[in-house]
């Protein structure tokens, strides 16, 4: 890479995202986005890595040669080392399938109660109306 972006660590972090994935990775800063989908431990192992230096958990899978080739490709920059803080304070993002996932659920709530309130709702409309009057 001929000239090196320098980004601050705050500005990384902001790409936790499956569709916006940045990671530092000693001292370097990668665009992994376009991976997310091809990484063999799944676009949640990358995640897990956003907000924080990746290094530690990059070293201790103990890539293979290829595998390090392959990141100069994500290469966009260098972070400054000064911003990165020495303690993960940054909550991961859910992902978008967790996102979509949690919004099934609530829809599954939302019938678990609205059926049988319609299943009563019936049933008392067909006693009202079938009643024979005495």
């Amino acid at each position: 890479m001929a000239s090196s972006k320098l980004y601050v660590f705050d500005e990384v972090a902001k790409h936790n995202k499956t569709k916006d994935c940045w990671l530092i990775i000693s001292g370097k800063v990668y665009d992994v986005t376009s991976f997310m989908d091809d990484h063999p431990g799944g676009d949640e192992v990358l995640l897990s890595s956003t907000g924080k230096d990746a290094t530690n958990d990059f070293e201790d899978v103990g890539h293979s040669d290829s595998a390090r080739e392959m990141m100069e490709k994500y290469l966009i920059g260098e972070v400054d080392s000064t911003t990165v803080p020495t303690k993960r304070t940054y909550i991961a993002q859910q992902t978008d399938a967790l996102k979509e996932d949690n919004s099934k659920d609530l829809l599954v709530k939302i019938l678990q109660l609205a059926v049988p309130i319609c299943i009563l709702g019936l049933a008392f409309a067909v006693r009202v109306f079938t009643k024979k009057e005495e």
